[in-house]
């Protein structure tokens, strides 16, 4: 599942997807089944809810987004740099996915574990590492597991300059990026692979319900030492 979070409504073109268009055909390439969503298109209000029409909006696409993306193995978050940042679309997608965090799984876990993430990021200023860090870092703390090389960006000479897919701008053709990029595709589908063959991640110590019943899996209380 890519989710690219462009602040370019369709049928604009994006050059965040233009970066994500070479890592889709290397995962298709390999069978993989890909879906994508361009978040700007969809009616996905603020807040930290899993349905925020429970929660004063009269309307909210995002349950019905949130039941593709959690039918996914792989999650790749994209999006542009703005300000040194992320946009602000990627920071509503990332907050939206921490509200679906506290649901669970068949085994009694976070709803995201026992499947893998990564990002892309593209602009013409500097920031690819501080977004990409905002980005693992939030996806690893919701439950998704974070590969090796698990992200990839590109961002031409300090701007103001030529984005990504704009003629003479040398994106497409960047042997870093292009590497990057790459092994940031492979390493999501091996862990993926590995995470499925294993039945995900073992449940034993991470259970909330297990913990809250008064499990502590070998946990040390002071108290009864």
């Amino acid at each position: 599942m890519f989710v690219n979070c462009t602040l370019k409504k369709s049928p604009e073109r994006s050059h965040s997807q233009g970066l994500a268009d070479i890592s889709r055909a290397l995962f298709e390439k390999h069978g993989v089944a890909v879906d994508e969503i361009r978040a700007i298109d969809h009616d996905i209000a603020t807040g930290v809810y899993p349905d925020m029409t429970e929660h004063g909006w009269d309307t909210d696409d995002w349950p019905a987004l949130y039941e593709r993306i959690i039918a996914a193995d792989i999650l790749v978050l994209v999006g542009p740099i703005w300000l040194g940042d992320n946009s602000s679309v990627m920071k509503r997608v990332i907050e939206r996915l921490y509200g679906c965090s506290g649901l669970f799984n068949d085994a009694g876990q976070y709803a995201y574990y026992g499947r893998v993430a990564g990002c892309l990021i593209t602009g013409n200023e500097d920031g690819v590492k501080h977004c990409a860090m905002n980005v693992l870092y939030s996806l690893q703390h919701l439950g998704y597991v974070i590969p090796p090389q698990a992200d990839a960006g590109w961002v031409g000479p300090a701007g103001p300059g030529p984005s990504y897919l704009d003629e003479g701008s040398g994106g497409p053709d960047n042997d870093f990026t292009n590497r990057n990029t790459t092994f940031m595709t492979y390493n999501l589908m091996h862990i993926a692979s590995l995470l499925r063959s294993a039945g995900g991640v073992p449940a034993y110590g991470n259970q909330r319900a297990e913990w809250d019943a008064g499990s502590r899996f070998g946990f040390a209380n002071p108290e009864y030492r």
